[in-house]
């Protein structure tokens, strides 16, 4: 009976003990982490719960780092509508125009060699640059008046959108024949389409205006020029490899297709379907700057967290902190139509909270993708957020309340 009744004492120190820590680990997981409060993003779960709930998005990943740690990890619905297949955490997304950064990124990898500088005309390295024309009348398309360029096109002039190149996005004529020609013409690798870009008239003279352009693909095929390699060779040897972006490419292996995350589009009854034409994701032979990459949550956090660490990641030193600042700074003047933002070198930026109406930070800059891919990174407040779905066509709606949500979570 004393054996026993020991036995009942230890027991009961025991469960005391576990039920103990247990309540210290609960109480723990409650805190702040970061300076960000759980309790404040169960608002941003509860919000992508709901869209996926009601229809509006297929399902979501959120990832989000602070202070070095990651803050916010979670997935949302599904990835595949039609075949009710849960999101993933390793999912692998197209992450559309999110290519742009990754590719101006690689671009001025090879400006810190000392290839070119900034001012250079991109006549210099590629000849058919020389002598553009400039539609006078977008809604006569490419068969309307031209006129000479006022100047010569620039390497600034392509990495800050100002050359005067379309992306076909617009609903001018011109536009419609750049869309046309550039994205539904089979074009064989990246320098035939850059060379149908440059054959079409500018839809402005360089310097005088931003518009969102196929830009980015020009500085692809500048890599190649530089390089002496192919895009994707190159960013595997110079980023991907480095930073461990495995699962980031223009094609995805067969043993990954089954983590392809297909896009979803709105069907005539306005529900939420599998879109019935979807992007190949193999065999691509364009690798463009513009779009075309796959990603994932996972590798393109690597990437912005290289980004924010002043370019240096796992001990190695991508790019220069002095580069980054040229980068992410307004260099567009007032051209840029957005209040409180800018535009920099591969990236929107944030140059007035006051005007921008958010909540964010001055020196915040960020992308988004076609399919309703998002992230930015906050130097200040030392954050990177990323939310990806497959949705279109595109809505800047995700992109704005993710960071109203996230910023609102931020408690010191």
């Amino acid at each position: 009976m004393k054996n026993s009744h020991n036995f009942t004492i230890v027991l009961s120190f025991i469960c005391l003990f576990v039920l103990s820590v247990h309540g210290q680990q609960a109480l723990l997981e409650k805190k702040d982490v970061a300076g960000i409060s759980p309790e404040r993003l169960n608002r941003y779960d509860a919000f992508l719960n709901k869209e996926v709930k009601e229809g509006r998005i297929p399902g979501a990943i959120s990832l989000v780092s602070r202070k070095g740690q990651i803050v916010h990890d979670n997935t949302y619905g599904y990835g595949s509508l039609k075949d009710k297949s849960p999101m993933e955490k390793d999912g692998i997304f197209h992450i559309m125009s999110m290519t742009k950064p990754i590719i101006t990124v690689a671009f001025m990898m090879l400006y810190e060699e000392g290839h070119f500088f900034l001012t250079d005309p991109v006549s210099k390295y590629l000849p058919q640059f020389k002598d553009v024309k400039v539609a006078q009348d977008l809604e006569l398309g490419k068969a309307g008046p031209t006129e000479p360029a006022h100047t010569e096109i620039t390497i600034a002039h392509i990495l800050s959108h100002t050359a005067g190149f379309s992306h076909g996005l617009g609903g001018s004529a011109l536009d419609k024949e750049v869309r046309e020609a550039l994205y539904f013409n089979p074009q064989e690798n990246i320098e035939s389409r850059v060379n149908t870009l440059v054959g079409l008239p500018l839809m402005g003279h360089p310097g005088e205006q931003w518009y969102y352009s196929a830009s980015p693909d020009v500085l692809a095929l500048l890599i190649e020029h530089f390089s002496g390699m192919t895009v994707i060779d190159f960013l595997r040897q110079r980023l991907f490899d480095p930073l461990e972006m495995n699962d980031t490419g223009y094609n995805i292996s067969n043993e990954n297709q089954k983590r392809w995350v297909p896009v979803h589009n709105f069907n005539p009854e306005g529900k939420l379907v599998n879109s019935e034409q979807q992007l190949p994701t193999q065999g691509n032979t364009v690798f463009g700057g513009t779009h075309g990459l796959f990603s994932t949550a996972s590798d393109y956090m690597a990437f912005c967290r290289m980004l924010l660490n002043k370019g240096k990641w796992n001990g190695k030193q991508f790019l220069s902190p002095k580069t980054l600042e040229i980068m992410t700074m307004n260099q567009v003047g007032d051209l840029y139509q957005a209040p409180g933002q800018g535009f920099g070198f591969g990236f929107g930026v944030t140059t007035d909270l006051a005007d921008s109406k958010s909540l964010g930070s001055v020196g915040q800059y960020y992308w988004s993708g076609a399919y309703c891919t998002y992230f930015f990174v906050d130097p200040k407040e030392e954050l990177i957020a990323i939310l990806l779905t497959q949705v279109q066509p595109y809505n800047n709606y995700y992109g704005t309340i993710m960071r109203q949500f996230i910023y609102q979570a931020i408690t010191e």
